[in-house]
C-alpha cells in the first residue's frame, strides 16, 4: 500500500477518478520537489472560508508539513487571512494575514519582502472558471476570500509551487480543471501549480507529503496523532469549523477523530 492509497481512502467527492489522471507517486513528486528547493523562506497557504470561520480542513496539515520543513531548514511563512488569526500563533515561524481586499500591488511586496523559494497551497480557495470563490455547494466566498491565489498566478513559472485539494475548487486544481468539468460536474479552480496532491481531505495530501519527506530523508518529523489532535482542538477553541456539519467540533469534512486517527497512524508507519 502506498502513501497515496492512505490519503485517498474513504473518497467521497470523486478524488478517486481524478488519481486515474494523474502519476501514481504524485504525493512523493511533490515532496521531491520540495526537497529541491533553496532552503529558505517557503510561503504556505491555507484557510477556506466556511459559515463565518475558517474550516478545520487545511491549517492543521499546513502545520504540520510547516513543521516538518522547519526541521529540515526552510523558514515556513504561513500566508492566510483573518479567519486563521491566532492559529499559528506559538509557532516557530511567522504568520501573515492578507487583507481580504488585497490586491497584486500587495502580494508583488509582500514577494518582495521575503523572496520565498516555493509556494504551497492546503485548501485554499481559488478564483474559478466563472470568475469567481465558491464553495463546494456553489455559493459565492468572494467576499470572504482574500485573493492569496493571485501569489499563484502572478508568479506561474517563476517561484515553485504545490497544490493540495480535494474537492475542486482550490489552488491547484486548475491542472485537471477538464476533468473535472467533465466528470465531477463542478466549476473548477482555474489556478495551476507545478506540482498538484489530491486527497480525501486536504489534510491527509499535506500529511501524505510530510510522510515522503520523513521517508526520503530518513528524519523523524512525522507527528504523533496526539499532536495533530491538539492543533485542531486548539483551533476549534479559537473559531474554526467541520466545512461539512458547520459545527464547532473537532471533526474534519464530516470525518470525526476515528478517522483523522486513522490515516494519521497509518501514514506514520508509513514515513518510516
Amino acid at each position: 500500500m502506498t502513501i497515496e492509497d492512505i490519503i485517498l481512502r474513504h473518497s467521497k467527492r470523486g478524488m478517486n477518478i481524478l488519481r486515474e489522471e494523474m502519476p501514481g507517486n504524485y504525493a512523493e513528486d511533490a515532496a521531491k520537489y520540495i526537497l529541491s528547493w533553496e532552503k529558505k523562506n517557503v510561503f504556505l497557504t491555507t484557510g477556506f472560508y466556511v459559515a463565518g470561520f475558517a474550516e478545520t480542513d487545511g491549517p492543521v496539515g499546513t502545520v504540520t508539513l510547516a513543521r516538518a520543513m522547519k526541521e529540515l531548514g526552510f523558514e515556513p511563512v504561513i500566508v492566510t487571512d483573518k479567519f486563521c488569526d491566532r492559529f499559528f500563533d506559538d509557532e516557530d515561524f511567522e504568520t501573515v494575514l492578507a487583507p481580504l481586499d488585497a490586491d497584486d500591488s500587495y502580494f508583488r511586496e509582500l514577494v518582495d519582502k521575503y523572496k520565498p523559494s516555493g509556494m504551497i497551497s492546503i485548501e485554499r480557495c481559488g478564483i474559478n472558471a466563472n470568475n469567481d470563490y465558491a464553495n463546494m455547494r456553489n455559493i459565492s466566498i468572494k467576499e470572504n476570500t482574500s485573493p492569496i491565489d493571485r501569489l499563484f498566478t502572478l508568479y506561474s513559472g517563476e517561484i515553485p509551487t504545490v497544490g493540495v485539494g480535494d474537492g475542486g475548487n482550490e489552488i491547484g486544481m486548475g491542472n485537471v480543471k477538464e476533468i473535472i468539468e467533465s466528470k465531477l460536474s463542478l466549476v473548477p479552480c482555474t489556478v495551476k501549480c507545478d506540482k498538484l496532491v489530491i486527497a480525501t481531505v486536504s489534510n491527509w495530501g499535506a500529511y501524505g507529503i510530510t510522510a515522503y519527506l520523513a521517508k526520503i530523508t530518513g528524519k523523524d518529523i512525522f507527528p504523533d496523532y496526539s499532536e495533530i489532535a491538539l492543533f485542531i482542538e486548539k483551533t476549534v477553541k479559537i473559531g474554526s469549523v467541520d466545512g461539512i456539519s458547520h459545527e464547532r467540533v473537532n471533526h474534519v469534512d464530516g470525518f470525526d477523530e476515528s478517522v483523522e486517527e486513522e490515516i494519521a497512524t497509518e501514514l506514520k508507519k508509513a514515513s518510516r
